[in-house]
C-alpha cells in the first residue's frame, strides 16, 4: 500500500513538472511572436520615416501629379495608424489584418508613384530618389524577413499549443491560436514571371 502512494505521487509530481515545463513554453514562444511583431514594427517605422522623404522629392517635378503624391502621403497615414493599433496588440488577428490590408494600399500608392517617376528622366536621374528608392528597398527586404521570422514564430507557438498532450495547458490558460501576416503583395504580383522567346 504504501509503494502504491509513492508511485501516485511520483506520478503526480512528473505530470505537474510536464505542466509546468508546457506553460512556460508556450509563454515563451508567446512572447517570441510580440518580440518578432516588435522586428516588425522597427522596420516598418523607418519605412515611414523614409516615404515623406521620397514625397519631397518627388513633388520638386510632379508638381501636377499632385494626386499621386497625396494617395501616397494618406496610405502612409492610414498605415501609421494599423501600425500603432497593432504594435499596442501584436496578438490580435484583427489588428494585423487591418495592418496587412493598410501596407498593401501602402505598397500600391507607391508602386504608381514609381511608375509615374519613370515617365520624368529627371527625376528618376535625382540622386536623392535613387539614394531613397534603394533605402527603401533595403528596407522592404528587411520588413520581409521579419514576418518570416514572425510567421515562424507563430507556427512553432500554434503546433505547441494544438498537439496533444500540451493542447491541454493550452486551453486551461487561454493559449490560443495565433494569426500569420500576410504577404501584403497583391494576387498580380503573386504571378510567375512570363518570359516572351
Amino acid at each position: 500500500m504504501n509503494i502504491t502512494i509513492w508511485i501516485l505521487l511520483a506520478l503526480g509530481l512528473m505530470a505537474l513538472f510536464w505542466g509546468v515545463g508546457a506553460y512556460n513554453r508556450l509563454v515563451r514562444l508567446r512572447n517570441a511572436i510580440t518580440n518578432a511583431f516588435g522586428q516588425i514594427d522597427v522596420q516598418l517605422k523607418r519605412r515611414y520615416d523614409l516615404i515623406p522623404n521620397l514625397v519631397d522629392v518627388a513633388r520638386k517635378y510632379l508638381a501636377h501629379e499632385a494626386q499621386t503624391l497625396e494617395a501616397v502621403i494618406a496610405a502612409r497615414q492610414q498605415a501609421q495608424g494599423a501600425e500603432k493599433t497593432a504594435a499596442s496588440r501584436p496578438l490580435n488577428a484583427g489588428a494585423l489584418a487591418a495592418l496587412a490590408g493598410a501596407e498593401q494600399a501602402l505598397g500600391g500608392a507607391l508602386g504608381r508613384l514609381f511608375a509615374v517617376a519613370e515617365a520624368y528622366p529627371e527625376l528618376k536621374a535625382d540622386q536623392t530618389l535613387r539614394e531613397l528608392s534603394e533605402e527603401l528597398a533595403s528596407t522592404e527586404n528587411r520588413i520581409g524577413f521579419a514576418r518570416q521570422a514572425y510567421n515562424d514564430y507563430v507556427l512553432e507557438f500554434n503546433d505547441a499549443a494544438t498537439q496533444f498532450p500540451a493542447l491541454i495547458i493550452a486551453r486551461l490558460f487561454g493559449f490560443s491560436a495565433q494569426a500569420m501576416l500576410a504577404s501584403t503583395r497583391d494576387e498580380v504580383e503573386r504571378e510567375p514571371v512570363k518570359v516572351a522567346l
